[in-house]
Parts: structure tokens; sequence; C-alpha cells
């Protein structure tokens, strides 16, 4: 009988979610959600900030096109003059006082949104890592949650120890980022690839890389633990003012095989460059930390001549850094 009673209540519930519309069962999280919860529990949960790349410094500049863009790609970016840029430079993590140079600050990161002619506006989004440790939003997220286990008090093999094994580029991308002496003297590459479309609709697939025109300055590991916390913070300022920090702006082009949908995976660096422009940084904005706080990159917001390539990782970040805005915006 009470077996009975307790079935008639669950359909009567499960009818009832189904006549209002609301599901019976909580769905689970998304992949994205799921990134971001891993991310809180890693680096701590603070109001206001990013998930990821929280400690960062807000630039403006503008980017002006070279003859070779123009015929790569019908993107309006690359047929006029110069547009307006800003720039968010940024350290690794999720923790807003992380010193600029500890070890977890690598990857630094550059965050780009470009001020078209036409009023619209375009994203560009990479870091100083050759390639990226994970091919997927799910394996990216099973290595947040492989590093979150393995804490000093894990028994070893620890799961990141497991999860490298299995995933080899896990193991050696943060490898290829190094500190700089300054935001400004950082190489920055894109490890997604996307699609260069011409005025005839020839496609061609790219990963960006940003050069900076004064050279790569890298600091001993020993050297950038010295400096003071936020020398990175602190100099880019004081630099702009006496004069423009400027990036050559290349895109690597693909050959056939190179493979477009695994940013785990860099190309030879026999392949062919292509000089898209420079971009040049020439001031910090008043309030960094104000103006950060509208600011939202995303690595899928384009403009026509310019499109998203098979990797999956592009979406993936999309979606993360969606559920990340949403929450440091609440």
């Amino acid at each position: 009988m009470l077996h009975s009673r307790v079935g008639r209540a669950f359909m009567m519930s499960v009818a009832l979610a189904l006549t209002t519309g609301m599901p019976a069962f909580a769905e689970e999280p998304s992949t994205a959600e799921q990134t971001i919860d891993v991310m809180n529990k890693l680096f701590g949960k603070h109001a206001g900030f990013r998930a990821n790349h929280a400690k960062g410094v807000v630039a403006e500049g503008s980017f002006t096109p070279s003859p070779e863009a123009a015929k790569i790609s019908k993107a309006s970016l690359f047929q006029g003059p110069a547009v307006p840029v800003t720039v968010r430079f940024s350290d690794a993590t999720g923790v807003p006082t992380i010193p600029d140079g500890a070890a977890n600050a690598n990857p630094h990161g550059m965050a780009m949104k470009f001020k078209l002619g036409d009023g619209s506006e375009m994203d560009v989004v990479v870091n100083a890592l050759k390639f990226f440790p994970a091919a997927t939003g799910e394996e990216f997220r099973d290595l947040l949650r492989a590093a979150s286990e393995s804490g000093p008090d894990a028994a070893h093999p620890t799961a990141l120890d497991r999860f490298a094994a299995a995933h080899p580029a896990a193991a050696t991308a943060g490898k290829t980022a190094k500190p700089p002496s300054s935001f400004a003297r950082q190489t920055y590459n894109g490890v997604n690839a996307f699609v260069f479309v011409d005025k005839d609709g020839k496609r061609q697939a790219f990963r960006y890389r940003f050069v900076p025109v004064q050279g790569e300055d890298i600091l001993p590991a020993e050297e950038a633990a010295k400096r003071g916390p936020n020398f990175l913070m602190e100099e880019i300022g004081p630099r702009l003012a006496k004069e423009p920090a400027s990036f050559r702006v290349l895109a690597q082009l693909a050959e056939p095989g190179d493979p477009t949908n695994d940013a785990t995976k860099p190309w030879p660096d026999d392949r062919k460059t292509v000089d898209l422009g420079t971009l040049t940084v020439s001031r910090a904005v008043p309030d960094s930390a104000e103006a950060e706080k509208a600011l939202l990159f995303m690595p899928n917001a384009l403009t026509d001549g310019i499109e998203v390539s098979d990797d999956p990782l592009i979406d993936a970040r999309v979606q993360a850094y969606a559920v990340s805005f949403g929450r440091r915006s609440q």
C-alpha cells in the first residue's frame, strides 16, 4: 500500500512538472558551467573577477593593416585605414592577486577588441602558449579536475599524472610559455585555427601570432620570481607614456594535412606566414579596473572575411567565457 502511494505521488509530481513546463529533475550543468566551477575550486571565488586571467590591465591603441592582408581576406579590417583597438593584458589563473612573476601566472594573455569602420567589433584572444594542453572543452574541464584533485597530499600517480600520461600536450604545453620583462616584450600566439575568405571565396586556414617589434624579452624564472608582485601591471603604463609598443600581426598559414581541429598540435615552423599589419598599443586607460568590468572578449566575434574553423575549442571557450562573464556581472 505504501509503495502504491509513493508511486502515485511520484507520477503526480512528474505530471505536474510536465503540465507546468518545469523539468522534473534538475539538468546537469553544461561543460562550460562545470569548467568554471572547477576553476572556482582551484582558484577560489573572487566577486567581480574573471574565473581565469583574473588579473589584468587595459590599454588602447590601433591596428594598421598591411597590403598583403587585403589580398588574403575580404575583411573590412584589412581594407581601410587604421582602426581603434582595446587591449587587455593579463596573468593566468583566477587569482586577482597572483604575483606577475609567479610560475602559475604563465601563460600571460592578450585580448583585443577591434572597432571596425561600420560600428561593429571583432575580437582576438591570444596567449603565450605555443599550443594548448587540451583539444576540447571536455578535455580541458577534465584537466582542471585532475589538477584540483592532485594536491601535495594526493597519492601518486596523481590524477594529474594520469591525465598527462594519456594527453601528452597537457604535460608540455605549459613549458612553452615563459615570463616576459614586459607585456610589450612577449610573443602571443593564437592556438586556435581560423579561416580567411578572400574576395573570390578562396578559403585559407591560419593561426595568429603577435610578435613584439622590439623583440621578445624573457626573464629567467628565478629573476621573475624576485620582481615585485605587480611589476608587469605597473610597468606597462609608464612604458606606453614614453613610447607606444608595437606588435607585428602575423598569420601562420596551414598547408594540406595540417590539423585545424586540434589546438594541441602546432603546425611546423616552416609554414608560410603573412604580415597582416601592425598593432600599436599607445596608452593605458585611466581606470583599468573599471574598464575591464564591461569587457567581454569572444573568439567567435568575427567579421565577414574571417570565420571559425572546425576547432571545437573555439566554441568551448566562448561558452565558458559567457558563463564567467555572467557570474562576475551579478
